[in-house]
């Protein structure tokens, strides 16, 4: 299928077209002055790098199910990546982009793993939507993510303009501190030790290809 091999780069393209006829301009402008707002202030991202032992932790599923990294790293390498919210269209894309390539992924001895600090229900709502059949975790108050990556408050401005389009922020998330991680991807070997670490910095726009991945896996 066509599908597995189109890059997130040419999956944006399309999704930024769709955006420009969904959104007003004024609202798509103030995401994207924040997308580079978040690009300048935000340049040295990731907490652990490769060759690092990767912090271990127990995150509940979409279920409910209590998951933990080094119970997932038992049956072989693990894929973790962090994203912002089922309401964010570029997290959207990038859990599609990955869920197109899953079997590769699997047939390379990994499994995947996306956490966000959204609610379980939330991770639900996003497997559904995207029919993800990889682990969905909900890290409540980005506990998790600060070992990983970077964490920050999302600013009063896309805010606001989110609840002028008549999306509740606040619904997705079991706290009001209004935090998001920087999207980073890591590639963790059986014994827990980082192989691969990247994030494109704070433009959540941009996102870690999964040929990236493929590769990392690959060596």
């Amino acid at each position: 299928m066509n599908t597995k091999t189109i890059s997130y780069q040419e999956g944006l393209q399309d999704l930024r077209n769709n955006l420009g006829t969904m959104l007003p301009k004024e609202a798509l402008d103030v995401f994207d002055k924040d997308a580079v707002h978040l690009q300048e202030h935000h340049q040295s991202i990731l907490k652990v790098q490769a060759g690092d032992k990767a912090p271990d932790f127990s995150l509940s599923n979409a279920t409910l199910k209590t998951i933990k990294l080094s119970d997932v790293l038992k049956k072989g390498k693990v894929v973790l990546t962090f994203y912002r919210g089922s309401w964010c269209p570029y997290c959207n894309l990038q859990l599609s982009h990955y869920q197109n390539s899953l079997n590769e992924i699997h047939d390379l001895g990994a499994q995947l793993v996306a956490i966000s600090p959204q609610t379980p229900d939330e991770s639900l709502n996003i497997k559904e939507k995207n029919q993800l059949n990889f682990e969905v975790l909900s890290d409540n108050g980005n506990i998790v993510a600060r070992k990983y990556t970077t964490v920050f408050t999302n600013a009063d401005a896309p805010l606001q303009t989110m609840t002028a389009l008549g999306f509740d922020f606040d619904a997705h998330y079991s706290d009001d501190s209004r935090e998001l991680p920087v999207p980073a991807v890591f590639v963790i070997e059986k014994d827990a030790t980082i192989s691969f670490a990247k994030s494109l910095g704070g433009d959540y726009r941009n996102r870690v290809d999964v040929s990236e991945i493929i590769n990392a896996l690959k060596k």
